[in-house]
């Protein structure tokens, strides 16, 4: 994508979304960069992600973060060089990792941003070293507490999350099985990722088959996506089974009402108690910020050394970012969705 020198584009969240997103709700926009005054570094966005947490700060509802505002640059965590600083800590040509949104320019006062080491590849910042990978590092090893030859489920099984759950679990011995959409995903899982097993839940017949991979139990489930893929994981929890909870991506375009159909809740409820599953949800740095030292020396060494294997979904330019964001929800993303906003 041609970016002037002397304007900024952005994405604004222009409205928000009555269920699925839509084009309509994003406005483009090209504006004049602002100057750089002192204490101030000029951000150039090379790498923008995308991930399902974004759906959920497009509405107004209570939260645990403040909603993404109206007519302003929708949220975003970014990788960034600085392009100009009048800022002591930062000098030009810095690689950055900021949270600038969805724009090819930003300004910053040095706050929320933190530079960026020598990495082969800076955009994995966004991934298997940045959020999604210390997502699952500590969901899985905090919250999963991972034992050998034990059944490890995983859903969204080759996403930036679930993949990487997976290997750790195969790393700590488990038995893997993973769940993904479609078969090419899944043969990706077992021959890349070295899962036990991955299964399409597209498939009519996927609970069976869910049972069938799973004839001991299974002991840990790591939950990001809800919907019928935990309606056919929660019968085959065994005793003591923990289900770490990182998102729900299956209804996040549904709106707050409850549900149609019956109520689950005792089925639900009684299921928690008789065989004592421990269900917890968290929010990652809420919950685990200060250990974002032990995340990365615990995961850089298996990343560099290909213990642990990442793939990404690049995006070229930034005009592209609501549909590729469309797609990621729906699933149709291959790895982890990161939009590359210039060179």
């Amino acid at each position: 994508m041609t970016q002037s020198p002397k304007t900024n584009k952005a994405w604004l969240l222009a409205s928000r979304p009555k269920g699925e997103p839509v084009n309509e709700n994003f406005r483009l926009v090209e504006q004049p960069i602002p100057e750089v005054k002192d204490g101030e570094m000029l951000l150039r966005t090379v790498y923008l992600s995308l991930d399902p947490y974004m759906r959920g700060r497009m509405d107004d509802s209570k939260s645990y973060a403040a909603p993404a505002e109206l007519d302003k640059p929708m949220v975003g965590g970014t990788v960034c060089q600085v392009e100009a600083s009048k800022h002591p800590d930062f000098k030009t040509g810095d690689w950055v990792l900021s949270a600038s949104g969805w724009q090819s320019y930003a300004l910053s006062d040095g706050k929320e941003v933190s530079k960026l080491g020598s990495l082969a590849h800076p955009s994995w910042a966004l991934g298997i070293l940045g959020m999604p990978g210390f997502t699952a590092y500590m969901g899985l090893m905090d919250i999963g507490q991972p034992k050998e030859g034990e059944t490890l489920v995983v859903a969204a099984a080759t996403g930036p999350v679930g993949a990487t759950v997976g290997q750790l679990g195969k790393l700590h011995g488990c038995r893997v099985v993973g769940v993904a959409g479609g078969e090419e995903k899944c043969r990706y899982a077992i021959e890349k990722l070295g899962f036990s097993a991955c299964l399409d839940h597209h498939r009519e017949d996927f609970a069976e088959q869910l049972a069938a991979a799973c004839p001991d139990g299974i002991d840990i489930y790591y939950e990001n996506v809800g919907g019928k893929v935990f309606d056919a994981v929660f019968p085959l929890l065994n005793t003591a089974a923990r289900v770490p909870i990182c998102g729900l991506v299956s209804s996040y375009n549904s709106d707050d009402s409850l549900p149609e159909g019956p109520d689950r809740t005792p089925w639900l409820l009684g299921g928690l108690l008789k065989r004592r599953i421990r269900m917890q949800g968290f929010i990652i740095f809420q919950d685990y910020g200060d250990r974002y030292p032990e995340f990365l020396k615990a995961m850089t060494p298996l990343v560099e050394q290909e213990k642990i294997h990442y793939r990404e979904h690049m995006i070229e330019g930034l005009e592209n970012a609501p549909q590729a964001f469309f797609d990621m929800l729906k699933g149709k993303n291959f790895g982890k969705t990161v939009v590359k906003v210039s060179d």
